[in-house]
């Protein structure tokens, strides 16, 4: 597979001489168990010194998660209960996207199973299956234990309720709509360039950590390419890795 890298690599040259800082964070969705991929995964994370923070699905979390986790390449998040969707028909996948009885006290399950396996290793950010939640779930999210919440594109604001940070995710190469497989590179690489300008212009919040979003079990040959050539770019440029785990108390 042949990648044009040269509109990125212009740009973040810009940031360079500009002398500006580029924090980048990896988040990962939909962690049960220890596999061969998300072997893959974390070996990856490990080559390029850029932790993973894995979303787990409590319901069906394993605890062979707690050996790779050991890890300091793999962190884990809390990925909403069971992935299951709740939304009305009609309507955009979600599991926490509407309100409906029960849903607080499946978080609030959620977390405490994570917390079960995992312990004071636990990141307390909650990442809404589908990246769609609720309002009023969100206001409850401080009071259930999180410090943290995690969707995808660029964040409103740093604090999406009092003591409850928003730190997104900005870059998916899954063509989800297409059913799969990988979106055209220059399609996210020209995404990427506008996003990052758009933080250099300030049209977006700078403070807020890139976020580089995949889906270990379902890549194929192209999308694992396009992950390691595309984190390899910003990290050569100078991006900065951030693990959320070591800045649980203080989130950017």
């Amino acid at each position: 597979m042949s990648v044009d890298w040269s509109p990125l690599k212009a740009e973040l040259a810009i940031w360079r001489r500009e002398a500006r800082v580029l924090p980048i964070w990896w988040r990962d969705d939909d962690a049960v168990k220890d596999t061969p991929a998300l072997a893959q995964l974390t070996g990856l994370a490990e080559t390029y010194g850029l932790p993973v923070h894995l979303a787990v699905i409590p319901k069906f979390a394993q605890a062979s998660l707690i050996e790779v986790c050991r890890s300091p390449w793999a962190v884990a998040m809390v990925h909403g209960w069971a992935h299951q969707n709740h939304a009305p028909e009609g309507q955009k996948k979600a599991e926490f996207g509407w309100p409906r009885e029960g849903a607080a006290d499946e978080i609030q399950q959620g977390i405490g199973a994570l917390k079960q396996i995992f312990g004071a290793d636990l990141v307390p950010v909650f990442v809404p299956p589908w990246n769609r939640i609720d309002a009023g779930l969100i206001a409850a999210l401080p009071d259930l234990g999180f410090t943290g919440l995690s969707t995808f594109t660029p964040r409103a604001a740093r604090l999406a309720a009092p003591g409850l940070v928003q730190i997104n995710t900005h870059v998916d190469p899954i063509y989800w709509k297409g059913g799969g497989g990988l979106v055209p590179p220059e399609v996210q690489i020209a995404a990427l360039v506008q996003n990052l300008q758009d933080r250099r212009f300030g049209r977006t919040d700078n403070a807020e950590p890139l976020g580089f979003l995949t889906h270990h079990l379902v890549h194929s040959p192209d999308i694992w390419a396009f992950t390691e050539a595309c984190l390899g770019t910003l990290l050569e440029a100078g991006a900065v890795p951030c693990n959320l785990h070591d800045l649980k108390g203080n989130l950017p």
